[in-house]
């Protein structure tokens, strides 16, 4: 349980008010802008619509753009087309439980507009709780409340916000994340395990997190290693990496298999509704009455991999086409940030980088007694699992996804912003005692001293290093972009 202290408070009381000025935003833009004739998933309705319908639709319909049109038709309908199985089961559930939290309102709302409401209230308390989620992290990982502090505020100017409020899947990707994280770095790996479990039935890339736990047993096998019954460690170390690896993919492996069943499997299928049925003829959508999928037959019939290639186009260097050069262009900040973090701790530790962060260079003292902050060497496992996700997405994925990839899914992006907002403006470094409270004299006289370090920077923008202003000025134009873009039926991360 997170002890109240004040700069816990300034991140939920921060938060808090940045989702609801996400909220304000999107609803604001969603009405004054005419939305864009995207050429997206976009099924029939069903059944009539009150004025309350409209009127939530009205106010939170800008959240059910793009991909969030899917996870609210599968919370709807279920799996009924073939294309919805590259969309994890977690979050449909969670809005589910959404909606029957909102039965008193079933009266006056249809189905559709208690999700919309679902996405709305648990997307924003998924989002303040992974702020304080990784809050927590940064104190664990970094032993630098400062730094910490500064990263949980960065996250609530994500450059990914509108996914974190909108009908998608990071908000609670990133909770669960988090939160893993963290009961690992407290030594609780079963609870550690669960999450990240949970967090793999939420988003494929939640697979990629059995690196953690791994590693976190190798540290524990090499620093316990005696003469004295070897090959019985050795043994109990594979056998605690095989549960590892069983634990984080059985989410994966059953919604698979569910897929098989429903679509391999005769007799199997769900009836489905004749609008529904008239839009996958209309679409060329499959559905699991009819011809058998090429996958069935495959020796591992993976769903999700033929739909990613299928459907998408997703695979390695497909999307590099001169015609993508802009999508290129909107991920290469978080392009940059990532690779100029690995680039700076792998130059300032190359040893432990070398030695894959399970010993240290005995002759080098700086690394008994490390500076606290992103260059930890704690921080290891972290870095190189930000590397891998950077290097898949920019040569595997759709690459405009990059950012809202990275930032749901890594702490990186904000220890390392966070670090060099520290590094490069004396007014947070000479914080000593209350994070969260600059002293006066480090602002100009008569100017307001704010309680919010990041809110105090952009107050005294012109004083800011060039550094602090590129990633300010990063995170609040993409902070607020994608509310004007995605919101509105538009092409956005």
């Amino acid at each position: 349980m997170w002890p109240l202290d004040p700069s816990l408070k300034e991140v939920l009381g921060f938060a808090v008010g940045c989702r609801v000025l996400t909220l304000v935003l999107q609803a604001f833009f969603n009405a004054i802008i005419p939305d864009h004739r995207a050429e997206a998933f976009s099924p029939p309705r069903f059944g009539p619509s009150s004025s309350v319908d409209q009127l939530v639709e009205g106010l939170l319909g800008g959240l059910s753009h793009w991909d969030a049109e899917h996870f609210l038709f599968i919370a709807e309908h279920g799996y009924l087309y073939e294309h919805n199985f590259a969309f994890f089961p977690g979050f449909p559930l969670v809005l589910l439980v959404g909606t029957e939290l909102l039965r008193p309102l079933w009266g006056l709302l249809s189905l559709r507009s208690c999700l919309l409401i679902s996405v709305a209230l648990l997307n924003s308390l998924f989002s303040v709780l992974a702020a304080l989620a990784l809050h927590d992290l940064g104190c664990l990982v970094l032993h630098c409340p400062r730094q910490a502090f500064y990263g949980a505020l960065l996250f609530c100017l994500s450059p990914a916000n509108v996914f974190l409020t909108a009908g998608y899947s990071e908000a609670l990707f990133a909770l669960l994340t988090f939160s893993a994280m963290a009961q690992l770095e407290r030594g609780r790996s079963w609870t550690s395990g669960l999450l990240f479990a949970l967090a793999t039935g939420v988003r494929a890339n939640g697979l990629v997190n059995v690196g953690f736990l791994v590693h976190s047993q190798c540290q524990g096998f090499f620093s316990s290693l005696t003469m004295r019954n070897p090959l019985r460690q050795l043994l109990k170390l594979m056998g605690s990496v095989f549960l590892s690896v069983l634990s984080l993919g059985l989410p994966f492996g059953l919604f698979q298999y569910y897929a098989y069943t429903q679509f391999c499997v005769q007799g199997s299928a769900h009836p489905i509704p004749k609008p529904l049925l008239q839009l996958a003829l209309d679409k060329g959508y499959r559905v699991a009455e009819g011809n058998e999928p090429p996958w069935c037959s495959w020796k591992l019939p993976l769903v999700y991999s033929y739909v990613q290639d299928i459907y998408w186009n997703v695979g390695f260097l497909r999307y590099y086409e001169l015609k993508q050069v802009p999508n290129f262009l909107l991920a290469a900040p978080m392009a940059v940030l990532v690779a100029w973090a690995t680039w700076t701790y792998v130059t300032t530790h190359p040893w432990l980088c070398l030695t894959l962060g399970m010993q240290r260079n005995k002759n080098n003292k700086s690394l008994e007694k490390p500076d606290p902050g992103f260059l930890s060497p704690r921080v290891f496992v972290y870095l190189v699992h930000a590397a891998v996700l950077l290097l898949f997405g920019s040569l595997c994925m759709h690459v405009q996804v990059l950012t809202r990839f990275l930032c749901s899914s890594t702490p990186i992006v904000y220890w390392f912003s966070a670090h060099l907002l520290h590094d490069r403006e004396p007014p947070l470094r000479s914080l000593k005692t209350v994070p969260w409270k600059p002293l006066a004299e480090d602002f100009p006289p008569g100017q307001k001293v704010p309680r919010n370090s990041i809110m105090g920077l952009l107050y005294n923008w012109k004083a800011c290093s060039l550094v602090t202003r590129c990633i300010l000025g990063y995170f609040l134009t993409y902070w607020l972009l994608g509310l004007l873009l995605h919101c509105n039926f538009l092409p956005w991360t």
